[in-house]
Formats: C-alpha cells, structure tokens, sequence
C-alpha cells in the first residue's frame, strides 16, 4: 500500500474549535486529546507551510452559547487565526453553506481538505459530506475530533465514543480518508505526489 502524501496546496480546516462546547448545555464529551492532538495537527501543520482556513460557529439561535459576543463563541486555547490565516463564520452546520469557503478554496486551486473539529456527528461529518459533494478530496482527522453523548429517543443515551465510532465509519466508507493525527503529522513529513 502506497504511503500517503499531502499536496502542497491542500488547506486545514479546523471546525468550530470554540469555548462553549466545555460547559452547559452541552452533554458530555469523550475525547480528552482532542485538544492535544488539534493543536499538534495545527503546528505540524503551520510548520509545513500549507494554508488554513479556521471556521467558526456564529450561531444566530438566542441564548446560545456559540453567539458572536457570548464567552463561549471564542476559540479554545491556541486555536484561533495566527497571522494571515483566513476565518469562515457560518450559522449553520455546513461550513461550505452560506459562506466563502468553496470560493476561497477554489481561488487556491485546492482539491484536498484536511479537516477535524467539533463535533464529530454534527457540523465536522456535515462539512466533510459537503466538500467531498462539492468534489474535494476530504481527509478526516478522527482522534482530532469530538462529540457529545446523545438521547436515543426512547429514554437512553447513546454514547459520544459510539456516535462517533459510527460517523467517521459512515465518511470513510463514502466521503473521506480517515486518519490518525500521528499518521498525518507522518504524511506531511513526505514531499508531496506529483
């Protein structure tokens, strides 16, 4: 099996890496390296000189904790914009809807995106179903992601492990690539495929 490669003009995308998603109302989350392992992919990331396109969750639902101006609306430590890197902000789950993101990724002559973010099931699996709709090559970064513990309709809970066991099962059997943070930070150590 070939070992993969990360062109140079493919974008990172990380997704709604925000504040609110520590505190109430949200359920409780299971990944606790999400944040360790988004700010390695990011670093690695930065080192390798590739562009990134940070999304952000302005929600236009009152009283929600992800409303521009609310505490929660802020980036998580160490993941806002550095420098001249570009912000989508979206009201909705996909970040390719009612945004620039397509443009822009089109303006840069990208065809592969790189996402990970919060959460798993809701605005990442979105976003990735989208691009790779719109034709881009998406690869998910799984143990960058997380979600949250869910009501099964009938009195239990479904838990966020298996929400997103079942969702990155679901894009990589259609929508995308899906990758470890160790196997891509190892991907863009080699030059990129011709």
């Amino acid at each position: 099996m070939p070992k993969m490669s990360v062109p140079d003009n493919a974008v990172l995308l990380p997704i709604d890496m925000q504040q609110a998603f520590d505190s109430t109302p949200w359920p409780r989350r299971w990944n606790e390296a999400v944040d360790s392992n988004g700010l390695a992919l990011l670093a690695a990331w930065r080192a390798s000189g590739r562009p990134v396109i940070h999304v952000r969750h302005d929600s236009v639902m009152p009283g929600s904790t992800l409303s521009l101006g609310a505490p929660g609306n802020g980036f998580r430590p160490g993941f806002g914009p550095m420098g001249d890197e570009a912000l989508v902000t979206k009201g909705v789950n996909a970040a390719f809807i009612g945004t620039d993101l397509d443009l822009r990724l089109r303006r840069l002559g990208v065809e592969t995106v790189v996402a990970f973010g919060i959460s798993t099931d809701m605005c990442v699996s979105t976003s990735v179903r989208v691009g790779a709709n719109l034709g881009y090559r998406m690869i998910l970064v799984e143990d960058a992601c997380d979600c949250f513990d869910q009501p099964d309709g009938e009195g239990g809970v479904i838990s966020a492990r298996e929400i997103h066991r079942a969702h990155v099962a679901t894009l990589r059997a259609e929508f995308a690539e899906v990758l470890s943070t160790a196997k891509l930070v190892e991907a863009l150590q080699r030059p990129a495929a011709a």
